[in-house]
């Protein structure tokens, strides 16, 4: 009568694990059994697992269009190609920090992790952008560019601290959330690590990108 039966197999997942986990971990057995079926009858996975695996195809459909709008706003912002690339190339230095992170606290780098580290971009541009226009001003001002990466490093340190320690605070209590708890781990552990680097990574790299030396 071309109708379709189904049979439907639901369970609760212990506290502190997301479904999505689950479902990988099971998926190589539930493969098996997919190759050992009669013509006509499937397998599909539903609930938690279907739906972040199509949120995460929409986002990853969407990357490149993202970084494409990202790389304008920082050329309109620094009027400078080779800058806008250098503030651009420490976005990824907080995804060290994130995966460690999450290795350490034991959280899924699933979905919701991935949302997380998509944030953490964005802080980490937002600081280097700060930082690059700070050097940038100083030598306008007429300092010398050694004295100025220096010297810019040591009066954002504090604001920039600041802000990231806030951020961090912030996360904290939705870091025990099942769901968003990787989200807030990502976050969390990135900013961490980025931070230092980039008012350590940052001025390093800018000197050697233009080369600049101590006088």
């Amino acid at each position: 009568d071309g109708r379709e039966w189904a049979i439907t197999v639901q369970s609760d997942v212990t506290d502190g694990i997301q479904g999505p986990t689950v479902s990988s971990q099971i998926d190589k057995d539930v493969k098996k059994l997919r190759e050992r079926l009669p013509a006509g009858y499937k397998i599909d996975i539903a609930g938690a697992a279907a739906d972040s695996g199509k949120a995460q195809q929409s986002i990853n459909a969407n990357v490149p269009l993202v970084i494409f709008i990202i790389f304008t706003l920082l050329m309109l912002q620094l009027h400078s190609f080779s800058r806008a690339l250098l503030v651009f190339l420490t976005g990824p230095l907080g995804v060290a920090g994130a995966a460690m992170a999450l290795l350490i606290l034991q959280r899924p780098f699933g979905f919701v992790a991935m949302l997380g580290v998509i944030a953490l971009f964005g802080m980490i541009i937002r600081n280097s952008v700060i930082l690059i226009d700070q050097i940038e001003h100083d030598i306008a001002q007429g300092m010398p560019a050694w004295d100025a990466i220096v010297e810019s490093a040591v009066r954002r340190f504090r604001p920039i601290i600041l802000t990231a320690a806030a951020a961090v605070l912030a996360m904290i209590p939705l870091s025990r959330s099942v769901f968003w708890g990787p989200m807030a781990v990502a976050i969390m552990g990135g900013l961490i690590i980025a931070t230092g680097l980039t008012l350590l990574f940052l001025p390093a790299l800018y000197a050697a990108w233009f080369r600049i030396k101590r006088v």
